[in-house]
């Protein structure tokens, strides 16, 4: 029977994050050194509500998410839940969204959903790019683990699953885009999009939400390309010694055609 409970995890996080936001103290952010956010201070709940309002470049979402885990990780508890609170909006869409699979865990989802996300949120480094995306792939782990075993087919089907080799040529999937930037049969974006997408931590709603396009559009990019690595592997295109005639190890997804 599907949980009818009304004080999981998320909603409890929610309720200390309106207490530690309201009048007349809430928690405030400095958004000054945030480049594409405005210059002032602004409560947490109004920040949140900038994020979900409209697309950011990942070097804001990236100064935001920084900034929040290092007060998380120096300033003490009152942060820890004003970032979880800060994330809310994406963590539910997430626990709702592997809960269709199985409704009847749907608190359990929460709550290892929320350990995910702070497991990262205290541990993860903070250095490396696309910090928000690393957070929610360790959220999204950490709540798909409660239903391994049940049915998954709501799943997304860009949850990366490991490094998966073809057939042929043999070898790790990223060699093998990387023969195929070499020969000209994807550009070095389209194989980015590939690999961070379907063996990396990036989430496709979250890549189309900082390029502001559509994410089916997006993985309709995906899906061109991939189907043209494909027919140049069976071709036997990609089997030749690599070469690389200009090599990018992360090229900008943007350019993407």
């Amino acid at each position: 029977m599907p949980s009818t409970n009304t004080t999981s995890t998320l909603t409890s996080a929610e309720t200390a994050f309106g207490l530690l936001t309201c009048e007349p103290a809430p928690l405030v952010f400095d958004a000054r050194p945030v480049p594409g956010l405005p210059n002032r201070t602004m409560p947490l709940d109004e920040l949140r509500t900038l994020l979900v309002g409209e697309p950011h470049y990942v070097e804001t979402t990236d100064a935001v998410w920084r900034q929040l885990a290092a007060h998380a990780r120096e300033w003490g508890p009152e942060w820890v839940v004003g970032a979880v609170g800060v994330a809310l909006p994406g963590l539910t869409r997430m626990a709702a969204r592997i809960a269709r699979a199985a409704p009847r865990h749907a608190d359990d989802i929460d709550s290892e959903l929320l350990a995910g996300f702070l497991q990262a949120l205290k541990h993860a480094p903070l250095g490396p790019p696309r910090v928000w995306l690393r957070f929610c792939w360790s959220a999204w782990r950490a709540g798909v683990s409660v239903i391994k075993g049940e049915p998954t087919e709501e799943l997304p089907a860009d949850l990366s699953t490991g490094s998966r080799s073809p057939a042929l040529p043999y070898g790790h999937p990223e060699l093998i885009l990387g023969r195929a930037v070499a020969a000209g049969v994807v550009t070095a974006a389209q194989a980015q999009l590939i690999a961070e997408t379907r063996f990396g931590d990036a989430l496709m709603e979250q890549l189309a939400t900082e390029l502001g396009v559509p994410a089916p559009a997006l993985r309709m990019r995906r899906r061109r390309a991939e189907r043209a690595v494909a027919k140049a592997v069976l071709a036997g295109d990609l089997s030749g010694p690599i070469r690389f005639a200009h090599h990018r190890s992360r090229p900008v997804v943007a350019a993407a055609a």
